[in-house]
């Protein structure tokens, strides 16, 4: 339910408006050394005030850690982060009421009404913080394996970045693109972008886009079909992402339109290292990687917060009624997803890694 991982396993807690948020790292190897300036650097990414398509919400996201790091290393004992939660307001909800778009209703019916209602408690994008405190974690402890990630934001809207190169980008371009608040390989598009949220933003609406993301330097063999495939692995985590409504991985869904000769990746050697020629399957074949960079498309629906108003319910007066949601929201969080992706398919590879470890007896 809240917890997510086999060999490396992540729970997260807390809500919205409650005291705390934070998480569980349980199975970390044991003798790793944290760069903490990195890791605040990664959560400042997903907090507000980055632009103007954030949340006037503030929140430091300071965080400390309450077990699993002595003397400079990881225990290998579960690591415990707890994130206090600053800047509450919890009269802009309404118990009872329920906000199209959101979770209000249906954890409402699962938990009998006693749930959190405030800021979509549990359920909110807010617990996102702790799941990329995990993430930059399993950044780093990648990275000393070789492998570097990053993601962009394909689309905003209806205006579109370039894709990923299929053969992969360089360290540079994926190091690069986590320093941006609008990651975007063509950063001409930039005003646009900018200029589109603000005009929605002005109408009290949302945006909603595609993020894509890359892994660099996998080795081949991770994964264990059927039900433990990377694909799998992968879209368990991405889809339990507030917003997330569609995964593609590779060529995506352009798959269904070509002929196998053109959607098989041809092999090759080349200094003894095999590569394939393209990459429309995303570096995975059978579930399990082949060493070419994993690429994979997330696609955001429209942040359901918005000023218009709209047809709902209220759940405990039984009533038909009109709501202009109120309180601070993004009109559009795209921006702001992409670290919380990055960080979910950072933690789901180190899992893949350790369980691939166990398999086999030792690193590939």
């Amino acid at each position: 339910m809240n917890t997510i991982g086999t060999r490396v396993r992540l729970t997260l807690f807390g809500e919205s408006h409650g005291p705390s948020i934070g998480a569980v790292l349980d199975g970390l190897p044991p003798g790793e050394t944290i760069d903490w300036a990195a890791v605040q650097r990664e959560m400042a990414r997903r907090r507000p005030g980055q632009g103007p398509w954030t949340t006037s919400r503030q929140e430091t996201d300071a965080y400390t850690i309450e077990s699993g790091y002595f003397q400079d290393k990881t225990t290998g004992t579960p690591l415990c982060i707890r994130i206090y939660n600053e800047d509450c307001q919890v009269q802009d909800y309404q118990a009872g009421v329920v906000r199209p778009g959101h979770a209000d209703y249906t954890t409402y019916i699962r938990y009998h009404g006693c749930h959190d209602y405030r800021g979509g408690g549990h359920f909110s994008g807010r617990l996102t913080a702790p799941l990329v405190f995990a993430g930059a974690i399993a950044k780093q402890i990648l990275q000393r394996r070789g492998v570097y990630m990053g993601g962009h934001i394909l689309q905003v809207g209806t205006i579109g970045d370039r894709p990923f190169s299929a053969l992969g980008e360089s360290k540079d371009t994926l190091c690069t693109l986590t320093t941006q608040a609008l990651p975007l390989l063509d950063s001409t598009l930039r005003p646009r972008i900018e200029e589109a949220i603000g005009n929605v933003k002005a109408e009290g609406d949302s945006l909603g886009g595609i993020v894509e993301l890359m892994a660099s330097g996998l080795p081949a063999g991770l994964g264990t079909p059927f039900f433990d495939s990377v694909e799998s692995v992968l879209s368990h985590f991405f889809f339990s992402i507030p917003a997330v409504k569609g995964v593609s991985f590779g060529s995506g869904f352009a798959l269904a339109t070509m002929k196998g000769s053109a959607s098989n990746d041809s092999f090759y050697y080349e200094n003894g290292t095999v590569y394939t020629r393209t990459n429309h399957n995303g570096g995975i074949n059978g579930g399990i990687t082949n060493g070419m960079p994993l690429i994979c498309q997330v696609a955001i629906k429209a942040t359901p917060s918005i000023g218009k108003v709209q047809e709902t319910i209220d759940v405990h007066a039984e009533k038909n009624i009109t709501l202009a949601i109120r309180g601070r929201h993004d009109p559009c969080i795209v921006p702001r997803v992409v670290p919380v992706l990055e960080a979910a398919l950072a933690w789901s590879l180190l899992d893949l890694w350790e369980d691939s470890e166990g398999i086999r007896g030792g690193y590939i």
